[in-house]
């Protein structure tokens, strides 16, 4: 009798499942959508977020008078490089494209080394505090950096850092993100490896910078384009740092060029678009390592 109850109640469940429809019992509306349907609305996403790119790179290349002309037109009717020849006359535009790349390269390296040393510490190292250090690391996500801004700027002011390379990378060279990040990965690797490399006399710095760093290279690709992006794109703080135009990021100067000439649109487009070559050649570079970190994804011990 407890059989056929049982058999009864499996048939019902059965039978109250076919009832659902197919989309619903695979997770969601997505899946009820035809194939035709999925790759419209992907096709329309993908048009909407690439026409702003389309529209600064056809204006790169149009004269100042087409690119707002009626009617709006992204490519150009009579195409140009003058845009790409007065950049680098009207801006020290070479330069600015310099202190752009010491910039965020610095802060890139400097923040993932010192961010993957004090994860290292704090996932792998045993000592008193460490869970107190780590949750003090965390608070400091929660202090906005319009707050820090002024004490850090009269501190470089008093070491006579203000308008140095120095100035621009020391306060941005590690991250408590970064150390968040990379320490919820070192937490995940199995502690059997250092204990073997401790076996065999391997010192802590051996474990991290052979054993450890190799492992989190997914990890580490991923913090270092997001560092250099947002470095690269950072406008508030060159600004405040710097005073003189020689010593401009790329975003910084491409702004005061608007605002102390008469705006050439056109120009503005292609340093805009110059400038995001780096971020592209960073990503490209760094691609292989985001699909090494899916593919890895779940799998542990």
């Amino acid at each position: 009798m407890a059989s056929a109850q049982v058999h009864r109640d499996a048939e019902a469940k059965k039978a109250a499942a076919s009832e659902v429809p197919v989309w619903a019992r695979r997770g969601g509306w997505w899946w009820g959508l035809s194939r035709w349907t999925k790759w419209a609305l992907l096709l329309g996403g993908a048009v909407i977020i690439a026409l702003p790119f389309l529209w600064m790179l056809g204006a790169s290349f149009k004269p100042e008078s087409d690119i707002f002309g009626y009617p709006l037109r992204l490519q150009p009717t009579h195409p140009t490089f003058s845009n790409y020849v007065g950049i680098w006359h009207e801006l020290p535009f070479f330069r600015l494209l310099v202190n752009s790349v010491v910039f965020a390269g610095g802060v890139t390296v400097c923040s993932v080394f010192f961010d993957s040393l004090a994860a290292y510490a704090l996932a792998r190292l045993r000592f008193p505090g460490r869970t107190l250090a780590f949750y003090l690391v965390l608070a400091t996500l929660m202090v906005p950096f319009q707050v820090t801004l002024v004490p850090v700027f009269e501190l470089l002011f008093k070491m006579h850092w203000l308008n140095t390379y120095q100035g621009l990378i020391v306060p941005r060279a590690t991250s408590a993100f970064g150390i968040f990040l990379l320490r919820q990965f070192f937490i995940t690797v199995p502690r059997e490896l250092d204990e073997a490399a401790q076996a065999e006399g391997a010192s802590e710095w051996y474990i991290y910078s052979r054993i450890m760093l190799p492992l989190a290279k997914p990890a580490l690709a991923t913090l270092a384009v997001f560092y250099f992006m947002n470095n690269w794109n950072d406008f508030l703080w060159p600004l405040v740092v710097t005073s003189t135009t020689n010593m401009r990021t790329l975003p910084a100067g491409l702004t005061l060029f608007a605002g102390q000439y008469v705006v050439e649109h056109g120009v503005l487009m292609a340093g805009a678009l110059i400038s995001l070559l780096p971020l592209a050649v960073a990503f490209a570079l760094a691609q292989r390592y985001f699909t090494q970190g899916i593919a890895t994804t779940g799998l542990k011990g």
